[in-house]
């Protein structure tokens, strides 16, 4: 039979394949482009210069509370202008958390009591696990 279907069951019909590699290609590109862009959402909040150490990995947390050079605090990037707002800010998008985490950071030339009252705001939120956020120092070699 000319035109006719190399694969045939018992019933004459065409067998039809579904070919799956289309759709595994597919949704791997969306995977990718997910874990990049979901980088950057956590990742958004205020550009602070943030202090340097030689130790310190890092924390994944949908909860980051900044305080930048002039003691304004942000609870992920918005800014909160009293500690009241930045308590209400802070138990809002915790509600939502199993085990709420708080990243906070501070900017290197900040007041250590604006990073003080950053933490004891976060408590009052009812959070109790807090990291505090630093860059990473560049290694140096020390002459032998």
């Amino acid at each position: 039979m000319a035109g006719s279907s190399a694969y045939q069951d018992e019933d004459s019909a065409g067998i039809i394949d579904i070919n799956i590699t289309p759709f595994v290609d597919v949704v791997l590109v969306l995977l990718i482009i997910f874990m990049v862009t979901a980088k950057l959402i956590v990742a958004r909040g205020v550009n602070i210069d943030k202090p340097k150490a030689a130790t310190g990995g890092e924390v994944q947390s949908t909860l980051r509370v900044s305080v930048d050079a002039g003691g304004k605090l942000y609870v992920n990037g918005s800014l909160a202008a009293t500690d009241a707002d930045a308590v209400a800010q802070i138990t809002a998008v915790s509600s939502g958390m199993a085990q709420p985490k708080a990243i906070i950071a501070g900017d290197r030339v900040a007041a250590y009591g604006g990073v003080m009252r950053a933490i004891d705001l976060v408590q009052q939120a009812g959070i109790r696990a807090i990291a505090l956020e630093n860059e990473k120092a560049e290694a140096t070699v020390t002459p032998p």
